[in-house]
């Protein structure tokens, strides 16, 4: 099976996800993973769409669903590595005046750790005169806690607080 990340992005409304699953069905493609969340009055959809067919005839299936929906439609072929998941294995908690770099400060960060970002999930609020940043990222590092919340401390000069934790996945 040939696999296509797809992505859909556009004004937020009620269905979308329901006509375009719908239409993925009919057409007897199959999702993998997918990721699809409101950002900014839009939503966004990730998705790997697994097929023998062309990738031309998922996207001639989804160009109407998407055109009634106000859509931009963008494929791309990808290897399809279903169950490989990495579990998180930490959970980083930013809180911060909104200003310009602070996911650029942070993430540098914590790569210097060898900390493999798996899920990132960010919002600004506050007031427009004073806006704060949250950010929770879920990750993966061999790493020791005490390391992490070491590298992340220097932060904490620059009015940026940073809290670290161990998640406890239970597998089985």
């Amino acid at each position: 099976m040939d696999w296509q990340m797809l992505t859909l992005v556009g004004e937020d409304q009620p269905g979308i996800v329901a006509q375009v699953t719908d239409a993925l069905y009919q057409s007897g493609f199959n999702l993998g993973e997918t990721s699809m969340i409101r950002l900014g009055g839009n939503f966004t959809i990730m998705m790997m769409v697994g097929s023998a067919q062309a990738q031309g005839e998922l996207t001639g299936q989804l160009a109407p669903v998407a055109e009634k929906l106000g859509l931009q439609l963008h494929l791309d072929p990808i290897r399809g590595a279903l169950h490989q998941h990495r579990v998180p294995n930490f959970q980083v908690r930013v809180n911060g005046a909104d200003r310009a770099g602070i996911v650029a400060r942070v993430t540098g960060v914590l790569a210097t750790c060898g900390f493999n970002i798996l899920e990132l999930e960010s919002d600004v609020v506050g007031t427009a005169q004073e806006p704060v940043y949250i950010m929770t990222i879920q990750g993966y590092s061999e790493s020791t806690l005490e390391s992490l919340e070491a590298a992340l401390g220097a932060l904490k000069a620059q009015d940026i607080d940073v809290h670290v934790s161990p998640i406890e996945t239970l597998i089985g």
